[in-house]
């Protein structure tokens, strides 16, 4: 039997970042069905396509990813985030875990660290599907 696709939307003010990583997961197991510039928009597209995953950076105009991250696991507890950052300051690591955040990437990045990361979240989206 085929594993189910993933569904997942990325959340960086920078298109580049978006871009990267979205031909990083074009051709995996994922579906990209959404993407956002910001906290705000993040929260949006979290309501109205409830995605498996979240991949969400933490600087961000609007609302910041912490912020966003807090407000998503408030009403979308299902919903996995994963933050992708520069910032790999410990508070702030400890802040996003403490949030529920579900794992970190670190920028900048390579296609097997950021495809690791997924797949270990997936696992835990799949064993809560089954």
């Amino acid at each position: 039997m085929a594993r189910r696709r993933i569904s997942v939307i990325i959340v960086d003010d920078n298109d580049m970042m978006r871009s990267i990583l979205r031909g990083m997961l074009r051709g995996e197991e994922y579906d990209v069905v959404g993407e956002a510039r910001n906290g705000v928009a993040a929260i949006d597209l979290v309501e109205r396509l409830k995605p498996d995953i979240a991949c969400m950076d933490v600087m961000m105009p609007e609302k910041n990813g912490i912020e966003a991250l807090c407000e998503i696991k408030a009403t979308y507890p299902a919903t996995e985030v994963i933050m992708v950052t520069s910032n790999s300051d410990p508070d702030t690591v400890q802040e996003a875990i403490q949030n529920g955040a579900s794992g970190f990437i670190i920028k900048p990045f390579n296609a097997a660290r950021v495809l690791d990361t997924l797949e270990k979240v997936s696992g835990r989206v799949r064993q809560k599907k089954s």
